[in-house]
């Protein structure tokens, strides 16, 4: 009888995974028969053949990012001596990312990367208006070309779900190679431009409302640097209000991608409404986890708390998983429309925007002004925003709403066929996991290659999630809850002497007296805490 729900468990995902493949299939032939008949942007302008290597490279460009982002972070805690002579690639990329505040510059440039990429996929692979392909009905071809379904599973299952499924176990193998470091420096070097600095004054703003300063790994400033930070904050601000005024611009003179039949004024507030969607969606992945780190009691202080977190963390915290599936699907879907809006169009009689030279124009026409302001006000910002105050997403009915949708979305088993991707992936490439080189969190404690908890980044400049936790009001109540950490830190050093005994006795075989001492004293503590 137990078998019973598991079998079935097995054959419905099968079955997901059975048909996401057969959609993945169709998805990518409608996409490359769109190219190939000259109905996306890129191949009309160029050739089909240049849209296809341009959506082909940004699809594996974005499987690094995706997936490089995971293992480096994922990497963090860890001793990087334990890997330096099996994966010397990875060595060398890990001891650059985990310096100083290498990691929260990595991870604002590789965030403007992913946008980046998604526009520019969008660019090579998707229709424009009244597509037709092969005779297929109408509706087809307004669901998966017009509607973008085919271009969003692609990107979402190939480009990003396959990824982040091999990266979280094998990040090892996943980083020892010369694109996972080209990656990482190219992701370093967006930042280095000064484009993303107004996340700074952002992110100061954030930690000024929490009340908690922002705090650097590195030595202060030299007043050189200051200026020369400080200035890319000024030109930073500046992108911005150029990026706007471009794009507001070209929706009121229709010279975007949106469709015809879509006024100026719908398509302004549609921009401004998933710039918003793709903020909420970015900070609920970032509140979430840090209320993970929460007991049960404070992070259900609400209805919707209490509703929120019985979805993600009940059954070992499988909605949590669900989420990010349905989330990832979800941000997609917005970027590419998001992409459609701001995405400046010009044809040969239009005369240039606010009387800038043809150079510049071409540059407007990228779409690159886009991606700026997807970044700096529809991602980065939120997440600053979550990490600051994670409960308030916590709390909120419409943040729930938007969670239910996820969940909704990866129920549906339609980015299934990524786990299928992942696992041919990774024989392919010969990934293993990584305990298969550097062993369990217990096994690189026993050696004496503790894993360390200085994680940084830059959504991990909120307040310390104790500081969330209202403290008794009344004497009585503060010496009892005194009374109650004593004692629990009395425990706690009679385990850490337990400990050091034990390592003792793995030294040294012979030598258990002090650890039967250690362990009678531990029972006799118990006991007197327990009778307390």
């Amino acid at each position: 009888m137990s078998d019973g729900p598991s079998t079935t468990s097995k054959k419905l995902l099968y079955f997901q995974q059975f048909y996401s493949c057969l959609l993945l299939i169709f998805c990518i032939t409608l996409v490359m028969g769109s190219i190939f008949t000259r109905q996306t942007r890129l191949a009309a302008e160029v050739n089909p053949g240049v849209a296809i290597a341009v959506l082909l490279v940004g699809i594996v460009w974005l499987t690094m990012v995706e997936g490089g982002q995971g293992a480096i972070v994922g990497l963090a805690p860890v001793n990087p001596e334990l890997y330096k002579e099996s994966h010397p690639k990875t060595y060398k990329t890990t001891t650059v990312a985990h310096k100083g505040d290498n990691l929260d510059r990595y991870l604002l440039g590789r965030q403007f990367m992913v946008i980046l990429i998604v526009f520019t996929i969008n660019l090579a692979g998707e229709t424009e208006e009244h597509a037709d392909l092969w005779g297929l009905p109408k509706w087809v071809t307004a669901i998966f070309l017009t509607g973008a379904v085919a271009m969003i599973l692609f990107t979402n299952m190939v480009g990003q779900l396959n990824s982040e499924i091999n990266a979280c176990h094998c990040m090892l193998d996943y980083l020892n190679n010369y694109f996972a470091t080209f990656t990482f420096w190219v992701a370093m070097g967006i930042e280095f431009s000064g484009v993303l600095h107004t996340s700074y004054i952002i992110q100061r703003t954030v930690g000024w409302l929490a009340s908690k300063p922002v705090e650097s790994n590195e030595p202060p400033r030299s007043l050189p640097m200051k200026l020369f930070f400080w200035g890319r904050c000024l030109m930073s601000v500046g992108i911005l209000g150029i990026s706007f005024a471009v794009t507001i611009q070209a929706i009121f003179a229709g010279n975007t991608k949106m469709w015809d039949s879509v006024p100026p004024a719908a398509s302004l507030v549609l921009f401004f409404a998933l710039l918003i969607i793709v903020g909420t969606l970015e900070a609920m992945q970032i509140a979430y986890f840090a209320v993970s780190k929460l007991t049960k009691v404070e992070r259900e202080q609400s209805f919707f708390s209490k509703k929120t977190c019985q979805l993600l963390f009940e059954n070992n915290a499988r909605g949590l998983a669900a989420f990010m599936i349905g989330r990832q699907l979800a941000v997609v879907s917005c970027m590419f429309f998001v992409a459609r809006i701001s995405s400046v169009s010009m044809s040969e009689e239009d005369e240039n925007m606010f009387g800038v030279s043809d150079g510049i124009q071409k540059l407007f026409n990228t779409g690159l002004l886009g991606a700026v302001i997807v970044a700096l006000l529809g991602s980065i910002p939120w997440r600053l925003i979550a990490s600051a105050f994670p409960m308030f997403f916590v709390n909120n009915p419409i943040v729930y709403i938007f969670l239910r949708i996820c969940l909704f979305l990866e129920m549906t088993g339609i980015c299934s066929g990524a786990w299928v991707l992942a696992a041919l992936h990774a024989k392919l490439e010969g990934f293993q996991r990584d305990e298969v080189y550097i062993g369990t969190a217990e096994e690189r404690a026993a050696k004496g290659m503790d894993d360390h908890e200085d994680i940084r980044s830059v959504a991990s400049h909120g307040p310390h999630m104790y500081e969330t936790v209202p403290l008794p009001q009344t004497l009585e109540d503060l010496e009892a809850a005194e009374a109650q950490l004593q004692n629990e830190l009395a425990k706690v050093k009679e385990h850490l002497k337990y400990v050091a005994a034990a390592k003792d006795k793995l030294m040294n075989p012979s030598n258990d007296l002090a650890l039967k001492e250690v362990t009678a004293k531990m029972g006799e503590s118990d006991e007197e805490s327990e009778k307390v």
